[in-house]
């Protein structure tokens, strides 16, 4: 089954932000070796990381206009900050690939859902 896993930032620090500089070159190491490893992990299909939510713009069609409105409508705690895919044999395995990506440790979460294959 195919997964993709939304990678919610939150508190996560990333670069370029205060929160990241305030953090170790260990710790920052520790952090990129992470997603290298996440990466080339077999059934992994890297996906991006994506500019803040407040970069974003947002489409509606309604009354067949199309309305753009800046940023999302969601909270900044809940933006995705980036994605990947993963083909994996199930949920469990899915799951244990998640907690293994940093932000679900440092402040964000991981949503974890199924690819519909038709």
């Amino acid at each position: 089954m195919k997964y993709m896993l939304l990678i919610h930032q939150g508190t996560t620090p990333t670069p370029p932000s205060e929160q990241w500089e305030s953090l170790s070159a260990d710790e920052k190491g520790a952090i990129y070796s992470a997603y290298k490893a996440i990466s080339e992990t077999p059934g992994v299909s890297p996906g991006l990381q994506l500019e803040p939510p407040e970069t974003a713009t947002t489409v509606q069609v309604m009354d067949g206009k199309t309305l753009t409105t800046d940023g999302p409508f969601v909270e900044v705690k809940e933006a995705i900050g980036g994605y990947l895919l993963f083909e994996a044999e199930d949920l469990d395995a899915a799951i244990e690939l998640a907690a293994r990506i940093p932000a679900a440790r440092l402040g964000g979460a991981i949503e974890v859902r199924p690819i519909v294959e038709w």
